[in-house]
């Protein structure tokens, strides 16, 4: 028997007799996560100029390579091509890298070192372009005079600041009225408008990019800030090239691990914390969860991992101070899948 009385729809498809059951809370469906930011935390003061400055300063070098080299006798010659002669002194005792034999420096010309081969017995080896040198030390004569001073010029760097900035307007009226999971309309415009702007920092923190010429500013230039992409001059790791492994095009262990290994002996420092796309980070996290293992009575697994958090982008490292960005064309803040094509390392202290 068909039902007559009066039901919930009966009055219409838009349900005018009933009270609306609308949700108090109100999701934000766009990402709006700043994991580098959250980790960087507040500077220790405010900038106080439109332009940034600091100063940077290096230590003598202490490696260097084998130049051009025509050997008549690669086991036995003394006179070695190197690609910076200027690092070298009379007396430097020089390892070849990769192999036992040390040099004896005793003479350096303008492109070239003099050389005792085999030095305190070590093995000789055939030497080759590209070879690298490694100077352990300085032995100097008892009783030999002062040699002239050397030193490193101090280099000052800089960034721009920029200008963020949002308008947040709301009506007398819409301001009066009542509004779903909203108390105060231009309170809730605000926290919007700030969400995006954190978002656009934590962008152009990574990739921004300052302009060529009148980086300051003018009338007609928008003054925008180098991101640390744009930054790094040094230590731009590519798998396949310096000694980085290929990694199958992929971001593998033994890439992230000579990547390390190249900022370690760059810059005698630890990598504190590694910014990649969530993708990456999935993978680096699968590093250490390839290597557990578990007894057979085990029926209980826990995972100290962080949960995957898909547009995280830092992972940190415990004990050390030093910032990797793993990077493919482009770092994707948002962290979506893609292979890497390229590492580039910030050795610089947070």
């Amino acid at each position: 028997m068909t039902f007559t009385g009066k039901t919930t729809y009966g009055a219409g498809a838009d349900l005018p007799e009933l009270v609306e059951d609308v949700s108090d809370i109100i999701g934000i469906v766009s990402p709006h996560e700043t994991p580098l930011l959250d980790h960087l935390g507040d500077a220790a003061r405010a900038a106080q100029s439109t332009r940034h400055e600091w100063i940077e300063d290096a230590l003598l070098p202490n490696t260097d390579a084998i130049g051009d080299a025509d050997f008549s006798d690669p086991f036995s010659d003394t006179v070695i091509p190197v690609e910076n002669a200027s690092s070298f002194r009379t007396g430097d005792i020089v390892r070849v890298d990769g192999t036992t034999e040390v040099l004896l420096v005793t003479q350096v010309g303008a492109s070239t070192i003099t050389v005792v081969r085999g030095y305190g017995g070590t093995q000789f080896v055939a030497l080759d372009t590209g070879f690298g040198l490694t100077i352990l030390a300085n032995a100097k004569l008892e009783g030999a005079e002062a040699e002239a001073a050397r030193f490193t010029d101090r280099v000052r760097r800089s960034n721009f600041t920029q200008i963020f900035a949002s308008t947040v307007e709301v009506s007398g009226s819409m301001q009066a009225a009542r509004a779903h999971g909203v108390r105060d309309e231009l309170d809730y415009q605000k926290q919007e408008r700030m969400r995006e702007l954190l978002r656009d920092l934590e962008n152009s923190v990574i990739n921004g990019v300052a302009p060529e010429t009148s980086p300051q500013g003018a009338a007609s230039v928008r003054r925008s800030m180098n991101g640390l992409n744009a930054i790094i001059q040094t230590h731009r790791l590519v798998p396949g090239q310096g000694g980085i492994p290929t990694g199958g095009g992929e971001l593998t262990e033994e890439v992230l691990n000579a990547a390390l290994r190249r900022v370690w002996e760059g810059s005698s420092g630890s990598i504190d914390t590694i910014v990649v796309g969530g993708a990456q980070k999935r993978r680096i996290n699968g590093f250490a969860s390839a290597r557990r293992s578990f007894d057979a009575g085990e029926t209980r697994f826990s995972d100290l991992e962080r949960p995957h958090r898909f547009r995280s982008a830092v992972r940190r490292v415990s004990g050390c101070a030093l910032v990797m960005f793993v990077v493919a064309s482009s770092l994707d803040p948002r962290g979506r899948e893609g292979a890497t094509d390229g590492v580039a390392v910030l050795a610089g202290s947070q």
